[in-house]
């Protein structure tokens, strides 16, 4: 189980960082960007490049079991 819960969180987390590369018009990326907007002004797309590389790195850690 722990290793579909790690792959989930893996791909979230790729998700988020290319999205945040890319600046992507995706509907829950601008969903996701207008809520933090607030608090990271122009920054909310390194925040979500950074959040997206730990997490990432934290869902193959959790998939190879070496997390949790």
């Amino acid at each position: 189980m722990e290793q579909i819960w790690g792959v989930l969180i893996a791909v979230v987390g790729l998700f988020m960082l290319v999205s945040g590369l890319t600046k992507s018009n995706f509907i829950v990326y601008r969903l996701m960007i207008a809520r933090s907007k607030m608090l990271w002004g122009e920054n909310v797309h390194l925040f979500y490049q950074a959040v997206g590389a730990i997490l990432t790195i934290l869902g193959v850690l959790a998939a190879f079991g070496l997390v949790w």
